[in-house]
Parts: structure tokens; sequence; C-alpha cells
């Protein structure tokens, strides 16, 4: 059974299916990241909910997606019922005590949990164009305009500060084509367009501030238990692209923002990145070394990564690689796909002579696993065939009353609700703009209303009459617009350019 230094997943079974002996997952090798697939309906989201419940009655903090609403039923107590009062039994889980959890409910879109925001500065150039699925030119041209706002100190908060820099990145094109490479209107338009696209999709809601501090995501209660983020899903996943992406970006924020702490009793914070096989459809090679790179030195920040996924073959190996800890519900294997998926995930246990994984992954019953965690020394146990526990927390949704009380008294109330739009590229970008615009006027104003006294010296010059044509300008000087644009780009760009670092995925890499 589990004890302070352990998380209690189930039992294993001997081969006449009589009980074993108790499967935990050990806290000090809970940053080792871990796995979770199967079929739809074999019980991924129990497991999700076990596991989050052990974390959080060890005091670990917890970031989790609910994709169909079920998983919110974790903030509130459970109640005995006939299957689970058997199952606690089958495994032996005496005292089953029930419980409630603490839950901070999160929303993209400000629904059905507290709005979460990120800026675009952020956000990255790589990470965006992932998002807006552009090609190779016009994430060029991206990151030419992150290059262009960080030198020139224009803060990237919202989609309208994008659109405002790209407006201004193709009235320059020639200009900035001149120090970075081609950049033309046509590309900029195209990426415009998509940004239009994005505004259509629910993005606004997403970039802005306040942006989401990443301590609010890692607290723990009085009692000492980690509190349970969970991100409404069900109404993001019809945008998969930006689900992907933001979870990405929140990996990337705990990878740049914590400290290393190397292998700590347990974790900092586990994060569970349900739909995996979103994050790498599609992905460019470029992406996935780099989420492989997060992953792989993301452990010695004390933060664990758990994907959770119908199929193992939808994780790149390189990253199925870095993770120790599995969980394997019964998977189908119907078709060839399928068929290598049962091979794939057989091939990655640690062998069990008692019987073959190949053969068993499709003979597992609902809430039934084939489990491995890493043992002393960090090795991994011989693959058990495990009745998974049942949850203490309420199995199914909450109701939406319920939802509102908890978010109404959660501890960040009030702290996201009011979006804050202070000044930022658009409203630098227009002031810019209009400042050169007043200072044209006035030349020419000034011009116009000049008087002269004939014969002293200030008269126009006749009209040339030669038939040539006019005079073109004396010099190469600029406009007064011109310089006035200019000189404000040299003395923000100088002050501010040089202090901005991005990360392994793009996003900010702030100070500590």
């Amino acid at each position: 059974m589990a004890d302070d230094t352990s998380i209690f997943i189930g039992a294993s079974r001997k081969p006449d299916d009589s009980y074993q002996r108790a499967e935990n997952l050990l806290l000090q090798y809970g940053n080792r990241h871990g796995l979770v697939t199967g079929a739809t309906g074999t019980g991924k989201t129990v497991t999700l909910q076990i596991l989050a419940e052990g974390f959080s009655n060890a005091g670990v903090p917890v970031f989790c997606a609910d994709i169909k609403g079920d998983l919110s039923g974790i903030t509130m107590m459970g109640t005995a019922q006939d299957f689970l009062v058997k199952r606690a039994e089958q495994v032996k889980l005496d005292p089953y005590e029930f419980q409630e959890f603490p839950v901070i409910f999160w929303d993209l879109f400000g629904e059905q949990g507290h709005p979460i925001r990120a800026t675009v500065s952020e956000m990255g150039p790589l990470l965006l164009s992932r998002l807006m699925n552009l090609s190779e030119a016009q994430e060029g041209i991206m990151n030419i305009a992150f290059r262009i706002a960080d030198e020139e100190g224009l803060l990237l908060l919202d989609l309208k500060d994008l659109q405002a820099l790209l407006a201004n990145i193709a009235d320059r094109a020639q200009e900035i084509g001149a120090r970075y490479g081609n950049v033309t209107k046509p590309s900029v338009g195209a990426i415009q367009r998509t940004l239009l696209v994005l505004e259509q999709q629910g993005a606004t809601n997403f970039f802005g501030e306040p942006a989401l501090r990443i301590a609010d995501i890692m607290r723990t209660t009085r009692d000492g238990r980690g509190a349970i983020s969970v991100l409404a899903a069900d109404k993001l996943m019809a945008n998969p692209r930006l689900y992907a992406t933001f979870l990405l970006w929140l990996m990337s924020e705990l990878f740049e923002e914590l400290p290393e702490v190397g292998d700590p009793d347990k974790p900092k914070l586990v994060f569970f990145f349900d739909e995996a096989h979103l994050l790498f459809d599609d992905a460019p090679k470029v992406l996935i070394d780099r989420v492989e790179q997060v992953v792989r030195l993301i452990r010695s920040k004390g933060v664990g990564v758990y994907f959770v996924t119908q199929n193992p073959l939808d994780i790149p190996e390189t990253v199925l690689a870095q993770l120790g800890n599995r969980v394997q519900h019964a998977l189908r294997a119907y078709t060839p796909r399928e068929q290598k998926a049962v091979r794939t995930a057989a091939e990655t246990f640690r062998p069990n002579p008692d019987f073959d994984c190949a053969t068993v992954i499709t003979q597992l019953g609902t809430g039934e696993a084939l489990v491995s965690t890493l043992e002393a020394k960090g090795a991994p146990s011989m693959v058990q065939r495990t009745l998974v526990r049942p949850p203490s927390s309420r199995l199914g949704p909450i109701t939406p009353d319920e939802r509102r009380k908890l978010i109404t008294e959660s501890p960040v109330a009030g702290q996201y609700d009011q979006t804050i739009d202070r000044e930022s590229a658009f409203e630098m970008l227009q002031k810019k703009a209009k400042d050169a615009l007043d200072a044209e006027a006035q030349q020419q104003e000034s011009g116009r209303s000049r008087w002269t006294i004939p014969g002293f010296g200030n008269d126009d010059p006749a009209p040339q009459t030669t038939g040539r044509a006019p005079a073109r300008r004396a010099s190469n000087r600029q406009t007064v617009a011109e310089a006035a644009i200019k000189s404000v780009v040299r003395s923000v760009g100088s002050s501010v350019g040089r202090a901005i670092v991005r990360g392994i995925l793009g996003s900010l890499a702030r100070g500590r």
C-alpha cells in the first residue's frame, strides 16, 4: 500500500487472477515523466484522476486538461457505489475513504473557469507560427517581425499589436528587407489573413493581459495539499491547434521560469498533457526536436510531464524514450496500424515471464492496465497486469451551479477577470504615425504661409520653362516623417532591444 513516498495505483494480479501486490509510483521519480495510453472507454480518465489525487495528497500541484468535462468531479467528495466498493476490495484498498480535492478551474474563453491568457511576446515566433500553420517563408517573416519588435521596444500583447506591427513591416518592406532578407507584401498579407481567421476562432480571448502567473498553478493549500488546476477544454478542442500550442507554451514557461532543483523528493509540479497526439500531428521536425529537448531538461526543474493519448505511436520515439512511468490500458488491433501500436507498446515494457504483453494488451478490461514504474535507482519495474484503484473523489462531471460556486470561492478569484489593455505596439505605432504626419503637415503649412519682400532674396524661383522635368530632391535627406520614425526607433531599440532573450521554444526567457 502507498505511503508518504509513493502513490497507490492499484494491485497487480497473478496468472490465476488472484491478488499479487500493490503497484505504486514512487514520488522521487514522479518527475521522470510518464505515459497513459489506451483506446476510448478503457479508463484513461480515471487513471488520470487517481494520479492527480495522489500527487495532490502528496503536496504536489497538478495541471491537467478536462477534455470531456468528466474530470471536474475531482473537486467533489466521492460516494460509495457498488462497483467502486468492489474494486476497492479487489485491490485491498482499506480503508476506502472518500475525499474532495482543491481545484482551480481555468478556461481560455473565461466561461467555465478563470480566464487564462498569454501575451503574443511571451508566445514567441516559433509557437505562434505553429498555431497559425504558416509556411516556411511566412515563418521567416514572423521571426523578422519579432526581431523588429524586440529591437524597437514594441510590446506585443494582443493580436491587434501583431496586426499593427505586420502593417508597419509591410510599409517598410524595402528598408527591412535590406537588413533581414526579402519581405514581400503578399506574404505579410497572407499572415494577416491567417490572423483574422485566428481571431474568429476565439484566439483573441487568449492573447492579452493579465497573463497567467506560473505561481498560480503551483499553489498548495494550508493543509499541505497541492492544488489541481483543471483547464476546461471541451470547447477548446474545436481548435485543437490552439489547445496544443497553449499547452506547449505553458510547458515552455515552466521550463524558462523555474530554477534547477536536480532530483527532489517529489515533483514541484506535474503536468498532464491529454490528447497528446495533437502536439505532434504535422509538427515540423524543428518543433519536435525542441519539445524533446524541453521534456528531457525540464525534469531537473522538478516538473513531471505525463502524456495521455490513445496510441503510443502518437508520441515520437525521441520523446517516448524520456517517459519512465507507464500505464497501458487496452488497445484494439483491428487494423495494421493498431497491430503495430500493440507491438510497440508491448516492446517498451520490461517483459514479465508470466504473460505475453502483446496478447494481454488486447484483452484488458475497463479499469485494468499494464503498469510499469521506476523502482530503486530509476530502473523500470517488470510490467504487471494491474487493476486500477477507484478514485476517492466523484466520478463524472460537476453541475454548472457547483462550478460557479467554486470559481467564486477560488484563491485567484477576481485576479484575471478583467482584461488590461495598456499601451503597447498598436498604440505606439499609431502615435508614431500620427506624430510623423503632424510634423509633415506642420512643415508644409510653414512653407505655404511664408511671406517675402520682393527683391530681398526670399522670392520663390521662377518656374522653369525649358521643358525639362522638374528637378529631383537635391539630396537623399529624409522627410520629417521618416526622421521622426527612425529617431524614435533608435532611441527605444537601443535601450530595450538588447535586453530581450528567448528560450528553447521561442518564449521570453525572463530574468530570475
